[in-house]
């Protein structure tokens, strides 16, 4: 998840522009512009103050702009599991706007960031399924078995022929485990997906709640949508090691 402000601000880049000469230099002129504007030691205040703070806030790193989400730039299934994840992300925000205020519609509006987390996961890792299931098309891999069928009924052993039939060779496997990691990765994520609709479901059974007794309920959901956005995220890691290894290219 993006770094909160507090984060950001006690940052290396920060800690060195309070320290650094030109930090202090920038107060030093705005104390002299503050005298000359206001006149007064109030203003030599005011302006050294103003100018510091602006170069203070000028090194706070800012955050990491957020990925774009578009079902439509995926192929099938890739598109339809992030378009389940996107449609169960507005349910829930659409019942907890229609919850009875109160402790649970607070609660449950603080996780609806622990469900975006999720969504974007699953747009990540649809994302990277995608690229890898496009970059196995570009492999040939029954041109290769073809060809490997003919070097060996040509009956030909030379060091050409032994060397040509292992670049086939792994060019096959290389197939085979692109081929594995796809499978593994479109069961995987259907099922995270499957996961994250079922929550959506529950928290929206809790959103119609009053009592204070389901907010272990509440919380609970809220954990479920941290580990589903956790699991997300560790499958397309693993998804872009093997697309790693692969030697396959693209991503976000």
């Amino acid at each position: 998840m993006a770094p909160s402000l507090r984060d950001r601000f006690f940052s290396r880049p920060v800690a060195r522009a309070i320290t650094s000469p030109s930090g202090i230099l920038a107060a030093g002129a705005g104390t002299a512009l503050g005298i000359l504007a206001l006149g007064n030691p109030l203003g030599a205040i005011v302006g050294g103050v103003l100018f510091f703070a602006a170069r203070v806030g000028a090194a706070i790193p800012r955050g990491p702009k957020e990925d774009r989400i578009d079902p439509f730039a995926l192929d099938e299934p890739w598109r339809r599991l992030v378009q389940s994840a996107l449609a169960a992300e507005k349910q829930y925000r659409d019942a907890v706007r229609r919850a009875t205020a109160g402790p649970i519609r607070e609660r449950l509006e603080l996780l609806g960031d622990n469900l975006h987390h999720g969504v974007l996961e699953c747009w990540r890792t649809a994302y990277a399924g995608h690229a890898l299931t496009e970059a196995r098309r570009r492999v040939d891999a029954a041109g290769a078995q073809r060809e490997l069928d003919e070097l060996q009924r040509s009956g030909y052993s030379t060091d050409i022929t032994q060397r040509t039939e292992a670049a086939i060779r792994s060019q096959l496997e290389t197939a085979s485990r692109m081929d594995a990691a796809i499978t593994a990765t479109r069961d995987k994520l259907r099922l995270l997906a499957e996961r994250l609709e079922d929550t959506v479901t529950r928290a929206i059974e809790l959103s119609a709640s009053t009592g204070g007794a389901v907010i272990g309920s509440v919380d609970d959901v809220g954990a479920e949508f941290s580990a589903i956005g956790d699991e997300m995220e560790a499958l397309r890691q693993g998804l872009e090691t093997a697309r790693g290894v692969s030697g396959a290219t693209g991503g976000t």
